[in-house]
């Protein structure tokens, strides 16, 4: 696990190095206490993003998943193919986003904007 945890660490540096993000979204940690070792791995790689993050000098916000979705479809409850959708629609692609970690990620940067910084979606209908 440690190897994997440095390549993780030097794979989001030189992300933030290349991109230089004013700040970076980061998902709620959520896991349903069946999944204990999940939680526990999800936290490690949690850990190594806010510290490649901080030493970067680069704020870390949380979003809850609920609260991304409602943003988004305005259900807390929507499926990951409905918020699919959604950003597809709303950064008017071609195709939609895969895999759907990819729209979950833009889904989490789409909501931010929204509901942090109260920038309305564009027009879309």
């Amino acid at each position: 696990m440690e190897e994997r945890l440095c390549e993780l660490y030097g794979g989001i540096r030189d992300v933030i190095a290349q991109t230089q993000p004013g700040l970076v979204v980061i998902e709620e940690l959520y896991t349903a206490y069946k999944n204990p070792r999940t939680a526990l791995l999800m936290g490690h790689a949690r850990g190594v993003l806010c510290l490649a993050s901080a030493q970067a000098g680069v704020a870390v916000h949380t979003l809850g998943h609920t609260r991304v979705k409602r943003a988004l479809i305005g259900s807390g409850s929507a499926r990951k193919e409905q918020v699919n959708a959604m950003v597809t629609r709303l950064l008017g692609l071609k195709r939609a986003p895969q895999p759907l970690d990819v729209s979950d990620a833009l889904a989490l940067a789409l909501a931010f904007l929204n509901v942090v910084e109260r920038r309305p979606f564009p027009s879309v209908l």
